[in-house]
């Protein structure tokens, strides 16, 4: 006998407790491997101070990349295990293995913990600077859980300095400087995707939004629409910008060269968003969206050629 889907408004079953290729299956589903994604920010300093010539830099960009993997799946642990009454009144949320009880709270207790100390061990060899990155890291994760995840706009500016201090961590991985440009750029990418993924939510959940999260009440589509092109434009020139004004891009001129993949990808995201309400997981849109895909294998390429010293004389001149 079939049995009907839980409504929005009802807790889904209580799946019973499950072990081995099940157990797996839901541990991965917790921690959230595609969203490791967003850690590949910490190879931009070694992309763009051509550091990949360097085995013991690649290493060490590794290394952060793990780091900061293992510490941003903890938060998505602990705020799993923090939302569980939220998320079981979300249409897709309610489904994840600690809301609909495929896996128990203890169990999320201790995977959590379990990387977090994997997390700050590897940033602690790494150095000085990087462990005080992991730390200032969790402690925005700490406020985000605690409070500002109920205050609008608050919420997605905490998360925008998240994907900024994974960009830093790469950076002093590796013990180099980073653009003020790169930065930004990075930011305004962070605040158009958080903004996007708010807009999709507050359109998903219609009038029951603030069931799953308080801070959407105080948000309207309108609002949304624009703070998201307004983000995407400051990103696109913050990019522009550094490809043209930065020391990277004066010693390698041809850098200039990924920004049309910089420019196209901001834009085939806006028009996914837009037209087919895409946004809520951006890892999702960058795994699936082939056009986007091709962007960031476009723009990798581009990157090493400008950095292996291509030239172009008509902008030299």
């Amino acid at each position: 006998m079939l049995t009907p889907e839980p409504s929005a408004h009802e807790e889904p079953p209580m799946a019973p407790r499950s072990s081995g290729v099940a157990l797996i299956k839901s541990v991965v589903k917790l921690i959230r491997p595609k969203q490791w994604a967003k850690n590949l920010l910490v190879f931009a300093a070694l992309l763009f101070t051509a550091g990949y010539h360097h085995p013991d830099l690649i290493l060490r960009s590794v290394a952060a990349f793990f780091a900061m993997s293992m510490l941003s799946s903890c938060t998505y642990v602990f705020n799993d295990l923090i939302d569980i009454k939220r998320d079981r009144m979300h249409p897709k949320k309610r489904f994840r293995p600690l809301a609909s009880g495929a896996l128990s709270k203890e169990s999320g207790v201790a995977l959590g913990t379990g990387l977090l100390f994997a997390g700050v061990l590897v940033a602690f060899g790494l150095g000085k600077g990087p462990i005080v990155i992991a730390i200032v890291y969790l402690g925005m994760q700490v406020l985000y859980n605690w409070r500002l995840k109920h205050t609008p706009i608050a919420d997605v500016f905490t998360i925008a300095v998240g994907f900024v201090l994974r960009a830093v961590l790469g950076a002093a991985a590796i013990k180099v400087l980073i653009s003020g440009w790169l930065l930004f750029c990075t930011g305004a990418l962070a605040l158009m995707l958080g903004f996007a993924k708010r807009r999709n939510e507050f359109i998903l959940q219609g009038e029951d939004r603030s069931s799953s999260r308080e801070s959407l009440v105080h948000y309207n589509r309108a609002a949304l629409d624009a703070i998201v092109i307004m983000f995407a434009a400051g990103a696109a020139m913050c990019y522009g910008i550094y490809t043209l004004q930065s020391q990277t891009a004066h010693k390698y001129p041809a850098l200039i060269l990924t920004s049309i993949f910089v420019f196209y990808g901001i834009t085939r995201y806006i028009l996914l968003i837009f037209t087919i309400d895409e946004g809520g997981e951006p890892a999702d849109v960058l795994f699936k969206d082939r056009h986007i895909i091709a962007c960031v294998i476009l723009f990798v390429i581009s990157a090493v050629l400008a950095m292996s010293g291509l030239r172009l004389p008509i902008l030299e001149q």
